[in-house]
């Protein structure tokens, strides 16, 4: 997928929304399992401590006033990491009564953020060894038999433990998951956009001449979009048809006034004004097959064009102009790759080379050479056909250039010709998109480059 396609950007819109969305989610598991693991750990203190509570506030005949184990083994062993220590509040010294498991320590103190309803707090704090503790503490009164606080700690690291193995799993379970979506994703991406895909492929087919229309079976999301398509190129095809009837019917309107015209000049050969009715009548002619040419053609680049070999028409132009200036005994070599394809008509571009050619031929010594090289797309471009014509004549200089492709301008009146060749070719180019760049020639004359859109 290229970097500026549609289904790249919708793939990286879509990777994007995927993984914020699983690490968010994950998160949120992972804090409410971690939540959950804490109250299953608070209620195992909390038995602990009510466990405690009722010794204290029960205590055995002459066992005191704290008990001596709540049947938990891990109070007996020494710094297990599980703690219960009953203080005594209201005497002037309190008396302080700790598990074996405490050894010589003291547990710490709650904060105050660690602060719940009843006087019962629960909370985090460090304890012997640096071992960090989820702790619970409740004060009791026990009216005449003294005030006590009343703590239970357990190893916190049981909790951080099944967090971890928690997240994990679901870390594991996510990034399958992740994957199955991307993957799903790219697949919806690639088939959900392919008869997008097909329409374009079928647009440039239509633009090089192969087809004429979208054919095949759409989608129901995209079969409007087909018919528009076809509906408008069908339209372009009216549109055309008509405006080269037009052309036509015009043609013949304006043939049978000057045929009028040049008869009854004609008619008066001797006549000096009758000569000039003549000419300007030649010269009126002219201008407008050339207009009409003209607008026949505009209309005719409007529509999609069709692929012509350019090998067979230059060749053949080549053999024509040796026989025209056969007398001169002009050598024309020609040099066509076989795969020269140029988008277009076909007697458009035998007027373009032929007009370059004959031009050549008119000027030159004895040589005249065509070279056509075939470029392939650059920079997003279209790919360019070119036609290169050198001949051996006495050149031009770079302001005598820019003259010769006006219009009926003629820098020799000796040689024959209208002055319209170079201009032909530079109307003719210019209604395709192509160009005419004159130059200087490897073989000592004129060199005539075209550049045209290739199939």
């Amino acid at each position: 997928m290229r970097a500026n396609s549609l289904a790249f950007r919708l793939f990286l819109w879509a990777t994007g929304l995927t993984v914020v969305i699983l690490i968010v989610t994950g998160v949120a598991l992972s804090s409410l399992y971690r939540h959950a693991v804490e109250r299953a750990f608070d209620r195992r203190l909390d038995v602990y401590l009510r466990t405690l509570v009722a010794d204290v506030a029960s205590p055995e005949e002459g066992a005191g006033k704290f008990p001596q184990s709540i049947g938990e083994p891990l109070f007996e062993l020494p710094l297990s990491g599980w703690y219960w220590q009953v203080t005594r509040l209201d005497t002037s010294k309190p008396e302080v009564h700790l598990s074996r498991s405490l050894w010589d320590s003291n547990l710490p103190r709650l904060t105050a953020a660690d602060e719940a309803s009843g006087g019962y707090r629960k909370g985090y704090a460090q304890g012997p060894e640096d071992v960090r503790l989820r702790q619970v503490e409740r004060n009791i009164d026990l009216g005449d038999d003294g005030r006590y606080r009343i703590e239970v700690a357990g190893d916190a690291s049981e909790i951080d433990d099944e967090t971890r193995s928690f997240d994990r799993t679901i870390g594991g379970i996510f990034a399958a998951l992740a994957a199955a979506l991307l993957l799903t994703t790219v697949f919806q991406v690639r088939f959900g956009l392919s008869p997008l895909k097909r329409i374009s492929e079928s647009l440039a087919a239509i633009r090089s001449g192969r087809a004429e229309r979208l054919e095949g079976e759409f989608p129901v999301e995209i079969a409007p979009l087909a018919r528009e398509t076809n509906a408008l190129i069908e339209a372009n095809r009216e549109i055309v048809e008509r405006a080269r009837t037009h052309v036509g019917n015009l043609a013949h309107a304006l043939k049978t006034p000057l045929s009028v015209i040049v008869n009854e000049a004609a008619a008066r050969s001797g006549d000096p004004l009758a000569q000039k009715v003549l000419e300007q009548a030649d010269i009126m002619r002219d201008q407008v097959a050339r207009q009409l040419e003209r607008a026949r053609l505009a209309a005719r680049s409007a529509v999609v064009g069709t692929l012509v070999d350019v090998p067979p028409v230059a060749t053949a132009l080549a053999r024509t102009m040796e026989k025209l200036h056969r007398e001169r005994d002009i050598a024309i070599a020609v040099d066509v790759p076989d795969q020269a394809r140029f988008r277009g008509e076909q007697q458009d571009l035998e007027e373009m080379i032929g007009n370059l050619v004959d031009n050549a031929c008119k000027w030159a010594q004895s040589r005249v050479a065509i070279e056509v090289t075939a470029e392939p797309p650059a920079g997003g471009g279209n790919s360019r056909v070119r036609v290169i014509v050198d001949d051996d004549g006495p050149g031009l200089s770079p302001a005598e250039r820019e003259q010769v492709a006006m219009r009926g301008r003629r820098l020799d009146e000796s040689k024959p010709g209208s002055g319209l060749g170079l201009s032909i070719v530079v109307e003719l180019a210019g209604l395709y998109g192509g160009v005419l760049t004159l130059g200087t020639a490897p073989i000592g004359g004129l060199r005539a480059e075209l550049a045209l859109p290739a199939g």
